[in-house]
């Protein structure tokens, strides 16, 4: 959506169905805004009235963020939990796991407030607009640099087949120099969220007010290009290779193993594709002013909740393509369930026995136990 940035007096229908004459000086449209639905279509000389677009929101946005939120949370602090106070952390690969568990976590925690500004406009001030749609960022960018650097650590210990040489304590090291520079990069890349965000009154939103297009139009393309074509390139050359080695092995595991590679994968594309084209097309018309037709800002609105909204599954999602497939967590989640009495230790043998057995016959296991998800 293009910024008009000359007052044009405009009578407006909003979430509400009631006309109310005011003054328009800015209207932005971004991923996650669903206040700002009224534009300028060139074609009819007039204003577009989206108030469709807006009842859409109401009605979708809240419930589903919701279940996005309960579910995503209780997968993801169990995570957090395991790793914190049962699991010692002994790859590169559990510090990523537990630093994308707290990211998705901190991700999850924005729901609440995108699901009430679509029932009631934003109502929390431009404070927490900035924090919330900063925060926002930060954890959409680690997340993504967390999947990739995954992705880099698996290819790393199965292709290279670099065993830990290191000590323990020099390999954690590593690891958390990493997340650190994976947090420290989310930071810089979200500072123009917590810079240029705004609480608007007419309609209540809260929205970016980008100084001009070409700025408005890079926000697009880093969001792309860090958040999607950056993590689909590491996974698809990594995941490659490992394929590669994985069909050279005499196993008879090596299959399962493949297959959660292609679930890893698919998910990541399934998710993540819809809405990242849609941020193409919003680049795009942000530099160009491609869409003028009102009915098509309509559809790309509409467009926007629902990519968008498959897109936060992957926080839900996330524990259990990475954690939970794991044998090894898999294992110490059993444990704790039969410390906190889910169950009685005869019944716990017979789960973990037929494990122990397919992991003597596995050679994979041996080069994956250290990346926690390879083997099933």
């Amino acid at each position: 959506m293009e910024t008009v940035t000359s007052e044009v007096p405009v009578m407006a229908i909003l979430g509400d169905d009631n006309n109310q004459e005011f003054t328009l000086t800015t209207v932005s449209d971004y991923n996650l805004e669903y206040s700002g639905y009224l534009d300028y279509d060139e074609e009819s000389s007039g204003m577009c009235r989206r108030s469709e677009v807006r009842q859409f929101a109401q009605y979708f946005i809240p419930p589903f963020y919701i279940i996005v939120f309960l579910s995503g949370f209780a997968g993801n602090i169990l995570v957090v939990v395991l790793y914190a106070f049962y699991k010692r952390m002994r790859t590169m690969t559990d510090v990523y796991l537990l630093n994308l568990a707290i990211a998705d976590l901190l991700f999850l925690s924005t729901l609440p407030f995108w699901a009430l500004d679509a029932k009631l406009g934003w109502i929390f001030g431009t404070f927490l607009c900035k924090m919330v749609r900063g925060l926002y960022k930060i954890n959409f960018f680690s997340c993504m640099l967390l999947l990739t650097c995954i992705s880099i650590d698996r290819y790393i210990v199965i292709v290279k087949a670099i065993k830990a040489r290191a000590s323990k304590n020099k390999i954690l090291l590593h690891s958390k120099l990493i997340s650190l520079i994976v947090w420290v990069i989310a930071i810089v890349l979200s500072l123009p969220e917590f810079c240029y965000s705004v609480k608007d009154e007419a309609p209540k939103s809260c929205l970016p007010v980008y100084p001009g297009k070409i700025l408005k139009a890079a926000g697009f393309a880093v969001q792309v290009t860090v958040g999607f074509f950056l993590p689909l390139a590491v996974m698809i050359f990594c995941y490659s290779m490992i394929i590669w080695k994985l069909l050279q092995a005499k196993n008879f595991q090596k299959h399962r193993a493949i297959k959660v590679i292609g679930t890893v994968v698919s998910v990541f594309v399934l998710s993540q594709l819809p809405y990242n084209s849609i941020m193409i097309v919003k680049a795009m018309d942000a530099v160009n002013i491609t869409i003028t037709d009102c009915k098509t800002l309509k559809n790309v609105d509409i467009a926007t909740q629902i990519t968008e909204s498959i897109a936060f599954l992957h926080s839900c999602l996330n524990p259990f393509l990475y954690a939970f497939l794991g044998v090894k967590f898999r294992q110490d989640l059993l444990k704790i369930m039969k410390d906190v009495g889910c169950f009685s230790q005869q019944p716990f043998r017979r789960v973990i026995r037929p494990q122990q057995s397919s992991w003597k016959h596995s050679s994979v296991y041996s080069e994956t136990e250290t990346t926690g998800t390879l083997s099933l």
